[in-house]
């Protein structure tokens, strides 16, 4: 089949122009390879412009949120671009969050309209049918009532932003991520242009597109190039491995835990050199990454694994490794187009060149805020329009990012963010629980561990498995603590302050008594 797709010829000022111009160009162009089949651009465009329909008949306005429980799928895709039209905010959550969960998100993002992808996912299933539901203009969804309380953002931020990603602070409370238009579109450029993305290349999409990896750079950056993508809601280790050999996979990108898990399944089929006869690149983000991870999957794969850093405050990556380019350590690349990069000390001042710091960053990706945050979003934004990231890094001599730590207490699980704050929360609810710490521990799979330390109240018995059924409503799969473990005391600091350095050092000298 010809490809017909040419460079962008136009100024796009919202997601949804990417999409349109490609559609224009070459409506049968296959676009995503799902496994019962494959949809161009222009059937995707139906459901685009149905679910605009939708919206519109809806009442939804310019500022609105449409907050959807989704896992990979076209409706998902449809609704992202679907809302850029008509000007409302796309505000995605991976579909297997707890129903707790997902209310603080709808209630933080003040939704308008919540959408189900119900065709591909369970979770996005059982959370529909705890609400009243009608069903979508197309299949694969389902939506509540339209929410007339809801409060359309005005302004020029109304008109800049395109999607919300939720994270979580230290706090436990949900927060909102605004992405712009001009974000999301300057990351599609840069994110194509550094693996010399094209018509003819596809990507295995499984990453969630509720996430900034799996929104920015593969989705955004596909439209960009005009690429395809495999899509899968779910992960699955030997499906990858058959889109690989058979399916014509060029784009192989994920988080180091996603690449632990690949190297143990060749292992277990006794596999040295998987068939890749398209592959062409490879990258991981998301995570610090280990140097053992990389050097065995360049051995298995025969390419080299580039790699970058990223953050949903700013829209896809701050730096990136250069196409092909060998190194011999875990750096995470050199700063891409539009971005600016400073490394502090403590006390606000820049360091030179091999010393570490905090990474502060600002450009074009920079978010405007947390939604409706202005007291959480003054303190990470310094003077100047700096974003204080809390990680910690040092620049090299040729300008390379070294990523060798975080500020912050954050716990990295299968790709996914974990706030210590936000786990304690929900163990402090629990009866009989008087204090809680929650600390993230490396793994040997490349993961962190996520081990919570309890201190019972005195005088009353603690059901520890109780306790574990508790966290399993109430938290993600990926936010529930791998131990959990009794302490009689915490090791506290003077202003009252839990020492979780000294509780892991007890853990390691096996003084607390394990779960």
């Amino acid at each position: 089949m010809s490809l017909q797709l040419t460079p962008h010829t136009r100024t796009h000022t919202r997601i949804h122009h990417l999409f349109d111009e490609r559609v224009e160009q070459a409506p049968d162009h296959p676009f995503l390879y799902l496994t019962q089949g494959v949809m161009t651009l222009g059937q995707l465009a139906q459901q685009v412009d149905a679910l605009e329909a939708e919206l519109r008949d809806a009442g939804v306005r310019v500022g609105d949120r449409m907050l959807v429980a989704a896992e990979n799928c076209p409706e998902h895709v449809a609704l992202v671009l679907a809302c850029s039209r008509v000007g409302a905010w796309a505000c995605g959550v991976n579909a297997r969050v707890t129903a707790t969960e997902l209310a603080g998100f709808a209630d933080k993002a003040d939704a308008r309209v919540l959408y189900f992808t119900v065709g591909v996912s369970e979770a996005a299933r059982q959370h529909a049918a705890q609400h009243d539901t009608q069903a979508s203009v197309l299949p694969g969804l389902q939506r509540a009532a339209v929410r007339p309380q809801a409060t359309a953002q005005t302004g020029d931020l109304a008109e800049q932003v395109a999607a919300i990603i939720f994270t979580s602070g230290t706090t436990g409370q949900p927060k909102g991520v605004m992405l712009t238009h001009a974000g999301l579109l300057q990351f599609a450029r840069v994110s194509a242009q550094s693996r010399q993305l094209g018509p003819s290349d596809r990507s295995y999409a499984y990453l969630p597109m509720t996430h900034i990896f799996g929104l920015g750079t593969v989705l955004m950056a596909s439209l960009h190039a005009g690429s395809g993508l495999l899509m899968r809601s779910q992960f699955d280790l030997a499906d990858v491995f058959e889109a690989l050999a058979h399916q014509g996979m060029t784009q192989l990108q994920g988080p180091p835990a996603m690449f632990t898990r690949l190297l143990a399944w060749l292992d277990t089929q006794g596999i040295d050199h998987p068939a890749a006869p398209d592959l062409r690149y490879v990258y991981t983000g998301a995570a610090p990454l280990d140097l053992s991870v990389k050097q065995a999957i360049e051995a298995r794969f025969g390419k080299p694994l580039h790699h970058g850093y990223g953050l949903s405050e700013y829209a896809g990556a701050l730096t990136l490794c250069r196409l092909n380019e060998r190194r011999a350590d875990t750096s995470a690349g050199y700063l891409v187009d539009g971005a600016e990069l400073r490394i502090m000390s403590p006390q606000g001042q820049d360091l030179p060149v091999g010393e570490t710091g905090e990474i502060w960053m600002r450009g074009v990706g920079l978010m405007p805020g947390y939604f409706r945050d202005p007291e959480i979003t003054a303190k990470v934004i310094q003077p100047g329009g700096w974003y204080a990231s809390g990680d910690l890094g040092r620049q090299d001599a040729d300008g390379a990012l070294q990523v060798v730590g975080r500020l912050k207490e954050m716990i990295i699980r299968s790709g996914f963010n974990v706030y210590p704050g936000e786990v304690e929360a929900i163990l402090l609810a629990w009866p009989g629980v008087q204090k809680a710490a929650v600390v993230g521990r490396k793994a040997a799979d490349g993961n962190e561990d996520i081990l919570a330390f309890i201190e019972a109240k005195p005088g009353v018995p603690l059901d520890l498995q109780a306790l574990k059924a508790h966290a399993h409503e109430h938290l993600s799969p990926y936010k529930r603590p791998s131990v959990m473990a009794l302490v009689p005391d915490m090791p506290m600091t003077l202003s009252g302050k839990v020492l979780k350095r000294e509780l892991l050092e007890q853990w390691d000298a096996a003084q607390v008594r394990k779960a």
